[in-house]
């Protein structure tokens, strides 16, 4: 099997400018580098299957073409549609709502990167007093051996338990239903008489 090297040439081309395409900002950008991913795979494919050959379904004597490679190829066309439908309808949606297709940082963002920057800090400065060697600095001194309280009875004296507690009610009898011990000429097996 010979595969085209101008396949294998167009395909790392397509797949270079797809990824390049979807690190943008801009979500049209974005459904156009991922249709050039779609397109890479699709010749990634082509190139996979080998020579072509007799259709499977005729029955003839020969070299026949491989089924999976060309469902695998159907499979990422679909693939390819969908996800294509969606950022289209997030495109619009964005266009509709702001005018614009770029993605920004919202404030919930730039607070959580600067939260993540903060304990960074800290924790290098953790590291550094760790490694002065001085021992005055850290978390626990002065601190209690257990930090777990044990409450007895006379600390609760002023609770008030007033919390639903699950007790069994006896047990009801339905109205036509005769107990065995009230009939002692009733037949176990529920029949007639004894």
């Amino acid at each position: 099997m010979s595969t085209s090297l101008t396949l294998v040439v167009i395909m790392g081309a397509l797949y270079a400018a797809g990824v390049y395409a979807m690190l943008e900002r801009s979500l049209s950008r974005v459904l156009i580098g991922f249709l050039l991913l779609g397109n890479a795979t699709n010749l990634l494919l082509l190139t996979v299957m080998g020579f072509p050959g007799v259709s499977p379904f005729y029955g003839d004597e020969g070299e026949q073409s491989d089924p999976l490679t060309q469902a695998l190829t159907l499979t990422a066309i679909v693939i390819t549609f969908a996800i294509s439908a969606f950022l289209l309808a997030l495109i619009y949606r964005s266009w509709q709502l702001g005018r614009a297709d770029t993605v920004e940082d919202d404030e919930e963002d730039r607070s959580l990167r600067e939260r993540a920057i903060e304990t960074e800090d800290a924790l290098e400065d953790e590291e550094e007093h760790a490694e002065s060697g001085d021992e005055s600095v850290t978390d626990f001194v002065g601190d209690v051996a257990s930090p777990i309280t044990i409450l007895h009875a006379a600390d609760a004296a002023g609770l008030r338990d007033d919390a639903p507690v699950d007790t069994p009610s006896p047990p009801r009898r339905r109205k036509g239903v005769e107990d065995d011990e009230q009939d002692p000429d009733r037949d176990d097996e529920g029949g007639g008489s004894r």
